[in-house]
């Protein structure tokens, strides 16, 4: 049986901008998995949320936190002075001494960005203090701590290094080879394309040329090459493909320039926006968006389907929102499923 932790780093991490949105994507995809699974991980320090790839936060185990976050700091830099409002107000600015400031204000307590950024501005009165926090987040290796991360636990996002954290210093390799080899092993066949959208790294198409000879090629229907691991696991499409429920921006749907193998042109604009909603996934495909809802004690799984499912089809996904439900609203006393045509 996998385990929570050999799950997360198989995937090579877990877009996590939505705090408990983990927990569903590793209940969806393990065979045994409590809510308490993961919580341990994180209170025990062995799992960490972090800005990786995208420079958006992910959470992964403490491990692949220390080799995973150098592989990506070029990234988190030139998207802070480019990708951000923030660059223009940093110009000039001595950007390591802004680090080891806030690195010395994180040493006693951990701290919000936004109070980072206000205890630096003390430093830097000329410089916009959101600004000054951004330069933190970005340049020096912040994990979120808990409560923030538990389940069923709010909490201000407060911040720490993920040295201070995890009492271990970072890995010091910056090659993205192992890193590669390790989406494909997770999310191929994918093309160099691919391999960039899911990362945010550029540049890429030397570095896959280079490990050519450990992978096999293919062309899609398109002409595009992709490639793989030689002994990765490519089902056919007779493999039978349950009803899956993902939660916000889940990285089954991030990971891939083109997208068709996941979600038909069609209902792209269902999903993709400011907020990508948890997903149903029928046969393999998105074929619904969903929400539960709590009040007074009655839990509703509400689930808006793009177009009409069989009947077999609406059973098998009946029979496993009755179960999301049983998981994310343990203690209701009346749980509901619903299925309707999105509005």
């Amino acid at each position: 049986t996998v385990t929570a932790a050999e799950a997360i780093e198989r995937l090579v991490g877990m877009q996590s901008q939505s705090p408990t949105a983990p927990y569903v994507g590793l209940w969806s995809r393990l065979e045994r998995f409590e809510l308490e699974d993961l919580a341990a991980l994180i209170r025990d320090r062995k799992a960490v949320r972090i800005a990786l790839m995208r420079s958006t936060i992910h959470l992964v185990t403490a491990r692949d936190c220390r080799a995973l976050r150098p592989v990506l700091q070029t990234l988190q830099e030139r998207l802070l002075m480019t990708g951000t409002p923030y660059g223009k107000q940093l110009a000039g600015l001595d950007l390591q001494a802004v680090v080891a400031a806030g690195r010395r204000l994180l040493v006693d307590q951990p701290r919000t960005v936004e109070e980072m950024g206000r205890l630096l501005q003390k430093q830097w009165p000329d410089r916009d203090a959101k600004s000054l926090s951004y330069a933190m987040r970005n340049l020096a290796p912040l994990v979120q701590v808990p409560p923030r991360g538990l389940w069923g636990l709010g909490g201000l996002p407060l911040c720490t290094t993920a040295e201070a954290w995890l009492q271990q210093s970072l890995g010091t390799d910056t090659a993205p080879e192992p890193m590669l080899l390790r989406y494909l092993a997770a999310f191929g066949p994918a093309s160099v394309q691919d391999m960039q959208t899911w990362s945010g790294l550029t540049r890429l198409q030397p570095v896959v040329d280079a490990l050519r000879p450990r992978l096999v090629t293919f062309r899609d229907e398109n002409g595009r090459e992709l490639c793989d691991l030689p002994d990765a696991p490519r089902p056919g499409p007779d493999v039978p493909a349950p009803p899956r429920f993902l939660p916000e921006y889940d990285n089954l749907l991030l990971s891939h320039a083109e997208r068709e193998h996941v979600i038909a042109e069609r209902h792209k604009p269902l999903v993709y926006g400011n907020f990508m909603p948890p997903v149903l996934l029928v046969d393999g495909l998105v074929r619904g968006r969903w929400k539960t809802t709590q009040a007074r004690g009655a839990a509703v799984l509400r689930i808006e389907i793009f177009e009409p499912l069989s009947k077999p089809q609406a059973a098998a996904v009946t029979e496993e929102g009755e179960r999301l439900l049983a998981l994310v609203a343990e203690g209701a006393k009346s749980r509901e499923v619903r299925i309707e045509p999105v509005a």
